[in-house]
């Protein structure tokens, strides 16, 4: 009897050993929480502004616009324990994550960072081309490839670097002149007129290849949405008529693409555009004014109110994280699709009369 009831209690201080020791274990789950904020109409520690433009007139404003991020701790290299995960779960400003949310298989860290860093660039340059183009200030879009898809039609006949100068004979239109017009240009005019055909059917381009102009016939296939593709991946190499700068230190990603665009827009604009108000917010931009969805919306939202924030600006696709937020309720939460849906918030929020759009 004695034998038995001591192992028994050995029995329950190993899987009590076994259970503490396991709270220790690393785990593949990241923790978000909320992280910085970045006014883009302020400046970087150094007095050097977030948002300089060369080139024009610049001008600063009261209020603020300010973009907001994640902190995101964990990852194949620096794994968290149970204990630090449960703490986490446990707050209602942090998330828990499955690693490969941030780390899919096959990606290192480094190459991680790399994307993270290259969607910076291209969302810095997408911002200024909308602001442009809802300054109704002109600038020009020249269609480049970027790379083909192998064992499509392109792949062995389009080059990476390729410009596209005309498709069918008719020469791509490549300056834009702002929010007056409807016409395509650059990159959506190929996509376009490529895809203005039945699957199968020819399509005729001329390329400028170093200087030298290369004329390619293909037939076209049946692209993933249905339409007529060759398998070329475009990209629109963008001629401004004023360099914007941008400088967020080592931030990366897409999701500041739209305070970015209403920055560059406050800064080229002789009045305010925030009236004095102060404003956070997050969502992807395109260089047609398209607001896309972004994550982290719940952490964003808590950073946001953090730092003084009165009104968020969240993409229509993010509504359903606003909810989730332990700020919610204590930011006025708008919101936008487009760009033009955010300078209209912009309008009601500085002359205090008129409907901003809720997520619902």
């Amino acid at each position: 009897m004695v034998r038995r009831v001591m192992t028994l209690v050995a029995a329950l201080v190993l899987l009590a050993g076994l259970g503490y020791g396991s709270l220790f274990l690393p785990m593949p789950y990241l923790v978000a929480a909320p992280g910085v904020t970045l006014d883009t109409l302020g400046q970087q520690e150094g007095g050097e502004p977030v948002i300089g433009v060369e080139g024009a007139e610049n001008y600063e404003h009261d209020g603020s616009l300010s973009m907001v991020t994640v902190q995101y701790a964990g990852g194949p290299d620096h794994r968290l324990n149970l204990f630090t995960l449960v703490t986490a779960w446990l707050s209602p400003s942090q998330a828990v994550l499955p690693e490969e949310l941030l780390f899919p298989a096959g990606r290192s860290p480094e190459e991680v960072t790399e994307r993270q860093s290259l969607q910076m660039n291209d969302s810095q340059t997408d911002a200024t081309a909308a602001a442009l183009n809802q300054l109704n200030i002109d600038y020009e879009a020249i269609p480049l490839v970027a790379d083909t898809v192998p064992d499509m039609p392109a792949d062995g006949v389009v080059e990476p670097g390729d410009r596209i100068i005309e498709v069918d004979g008719e020469k791509v239109p490549t300056h834009t002149s702002g929010t007056d017009t409807e016409e395509l240009v650059g990159s959506s005019y190929v996509v376009d007129r490529v895809g203005d055909r039945a699957p199968g059917e020819p399509v005729g381009l001329v390329l400028d290849r170093d200087g030298d102009e290369v004329e390619v016939e293909m037939e076209t296939v049946e692209g993933d949405e249905g339409t007529a593709a060759v398998g070329v991946l475009i990209a629109d190499d963008m001629d401004f008529p004023v360099d914007v700068s941008i400088s967020v230190g080592e931030i990366g990603g897409p999701s500041a693409g739209m305070m970015f665009a209403l920055g560059i827009i406050d800064r080229l604009s002789e009045e305010s555009i925030t009236g004095g108000a102060s404003i956070a917010g997050s969502g992807t931009i395109s260089s047609d004014g398209q607001v896309g969805g972004i994550s982290g919306i719940p952490q964003k939202m808590v950073s946001a109110k953090r730092d003084g924030a009165e009104y968020f600006f969240v993409a229509a696709d993010s509504c359903s994280q606003v909810f989730q937020s332990a700020a919610y309720g204590d930011l006025d939460v708008v919101r936008v699709e487009t760009l033009t849906d955010a300078m209209d918030a912009l309008d009601v929020i500085r002359g205090g009369e008129g409907e901003l759009p809720r997520c619902e």
